[in-house]
This record gives structure tokens, sequence and C-alpha cells, in this order.
């Protein structure tokens, strides 16, 4: 299992890795072993997401989302497999977390009666200025 909120987790075996030839540090030993990983995860068939993580999920993903709605991240910031296998994992419970968070309800609240009056207060100051310097000059 792997834990994304205290709510919420995943089984391992909703995970898929690949080992596949990595472009990142590791000299020779690049072109001879299969250091980096491609983490798949099937966000649309889990059972273990509620509706809601799935559709901002989804959304987060942004290009690493398949069109059948496969999250495919990929990992070959280490030389090891296991770096590389925890860095994977750890990229994809960050979106989950992301994506597990509610957002908070905006609460309309109206002006309170004083500000009201500051507003109007502020607004006659200023027409009595601009009525003010409107007064036409006559030059004889």
């Amino acid at each position: 299992m792997i834990a994304i909120t205290d709510k919420i987790a995943i089984e391992d075996d909703e995970i898929e890795e690949a080992f596949i030839r990595s472009a990142g540090p590791g000299g020779q030993n690049v072109n001879k072993v299969s250091s980096a990983v491609q983490l798949r995860f099937d966000i649309r068939h889990s059972p273990s997401l509620p509706d809601y993580v799935r559709r901002k999920a989804e959304t987060l993903a942004g290009s690493r989302l398949t069109k059948d709605g496969v999250i495919v991240i990929q990992a070959m910031r280490f030389r090891t497999q296991e770096q590389n296998r925890a860095d994977a994992v750890e990229r994809l419970v960050e979106l989950l977390q992301k994506a597990a968070e509610r957002q908070a309800y905006r609460v309309k609240t109206k002006p309170t009666r004083a500000s009201k009056m500051r507003r109007m207060d502020s607004k006659t100051k200023r027409g009595a200025v601009k009525k003010l310097r409107s007064g036409k000059i006559s030059s004889d």
C-alpha cells in the first residue's frame, strides 16, 4: 500500500514499472544498464481514488496523462534503479496529494454600512474637487 493521505491509499499492484535505458548520469554504464524507471498508473480505472481526486489529478497531470487515462512518470535522475523507482513513486504521490487537497469554499460577504459611507464620502469629495477645477477662467 502506498499512502497518499490519511484516508487515501493505492495498492502496489495498481502501479506498473518498466525499466528503460537512462539518458541521465552514469557514464558508459548508461549504455549497459536499464536504470531509468517508467511508472504507469491507470487513474481512470483505479478503485482506490475518489472521483474528485481522479478529476483533479487528470488536469494536474497535463502532458503526463495519456488518452487512455494512464499517468506516465519517467525517473532518470539517479544512477540506480532503486533511487529512480523511489523518485517516480514520490512524484506520483505528490501529484495525488495535490489533487486530494480540497479548495475552501468562498463565503460571499456584503460591505459594511461604514465602508459604504466611507466610499460615498470619498466620491463626494472627489466630485467637489473636480467641480472646483472645471471653473472657466476668462481672459480679458
